[in-house]
């Protein structure tokens, strides 16, 4: 994973802190952390709309009252969408199907209140920042810039009986002597690429000097870490979704949350050299 390229894409207006995308049928669909918008990007018209996930919707909320929206997947034609946990009013799970436009709203809260007592995650620990669904799987990716910083794939079947979660930590890359965090993820075949970022805090809530993003991979059988790159020094990349795949190589689009006001999104584009 040495060598890639990373460039300025394009800039979207409208929308500021963004905290996720998934790209599909030549559009993007975007979360902010800030909003409770779900935002969906032609990128040939270069138009942008804004689908409003609760009534009164905002671009800009206060950080005590933010829903803080954190981790997208595509699950079949619908996108799911998930609070973070990191409080109480931060447990929100959306339903959007993209053929009807239909949304369903949930409380995510006893979920993530059984992973946090069995694995013994403090209140003020949770920070679910990435999400992939596959098939009957679903993995939640637990950003360990907490006190204690663990780092974690918590996983289960996607069942509506009762789940049974299962729970691996890891160790990341340090940059400038601090630990990455992760910040998102998706699966391409049988591996996970993350994106994790170094923040100097130690609280799930309060932001921190960006020190910089990685891209790593995680084998999807074994759950080992198989390589990782830091991409940038300065930016605090939260999204990454899959673009474009030739045989040699693997573009992504990325976004970053500049912990703003400004509603504007700069998305770039990653692209990887595949191993031999």
């Amino acid at each position: 994973m040495e060598k890639f390229q990373l460039s300025l894409l394009f800039k979207i207006i409208g929308i500021g802190s963004a905290s996720g995308l998934v790209y599909h049928e030549e559009k993007l669909y975007l979360i902010s952390d800030n909003s409770t918008f779900l935002y969906e990007y032609s990128i040939p018209t270069d138009k942008l709309n804004k689908i409003a996930l609760v009534e009164n919707a905002q671009d800009n909320i206060a950080k005590k009252d933010k829903p803080d929206f954190e981790a997208i997947a595509l699950k079949g034609n619908d996108l799911v969408l998930l609070g973070s946990g990191s409080t109480q009013n931060r447990n929100m799970i959306c339903n959007y199907s993209i053929p009807t436009g239909k949304i369903q709203k949930n409380n995510i809260g006893s979920i993530y209140q059984k992973i946090k007592q069995k694995f013994s995650i403090t209140d003020d620990e949770l920070n679910i920042e990435g999400l992939i669904m596959d098939g009957n799987m679903i993995y939640f990716f637990q950003r360990g810039n907490g006190a204690a910083g663990k780092n974690a794939i918590i996983f289960a079947k996607d069942t509506p009986t009762e789940q049974k979660f299962e729970y691996i930590t890891f160790d990341l890359p340090k940059i400038k002597n601090v630990p990455a965090t992760f910040t998102d993820a998706v699966l391409v075949n049988d591996t996970i690429y993350f994106l994790a970022s170094a923040e100097d805090t130690t609280s799930t809530y309060l932001d921190g000097e960006v020190l910089g993003s990685i891209i790593g991979t995680i084998d999807l059988k074994t759950m080992t870490l198989t390589g990782s790159v830091q991409i940038s020094d300065t930016n605090k990349f939260e999204g990454l979704t899959p673009y474009k795949q030739t045989e040699k190589e693997i573009e992504f689009l990325l976004c970053e949350d500049t912990d703003s006001e400004v509603l504007e999104s700069d998305i770039y584009k990653l692209v990887l050299n595949k191993t031999e």
